[in-house]
């Protein structure tokens, strides 16, 4: 389960980011242009939100990964 919802999360995390990424250089907002601006388009920024919040658990995962791998 874990894994499933990791890899759903960086996925909505990286379509997120995209989307940042047009709408810094090409001024082009994907997720208005495919759902409009009304209560679709806030649940998927909502979505994206909370992944990120999710994201931010892997900083701590990677943080005990490389302590364990330098003790002797």
């Amino acid at each position: 389960m874990n894994k499933t919802l990791d890899i759903l999360a960086l996925t909505i995390g990286i379509i997120g980011a995209l989307n940042w990424g047009l709408i810094g250089f090409f001024n082009f907002n994907l997720v208005q242009f495919i759902f409009g601006s009304g209560a679709l388009a806030r649940i998927i920024y909502a979505a994206v939100g909370v992944c990120a919040v999710y994201l931010l658990t892997f900083y701590a995962k990677t943080g005990s990964v490389s302590c364990e791998s330098n003790t002797p």
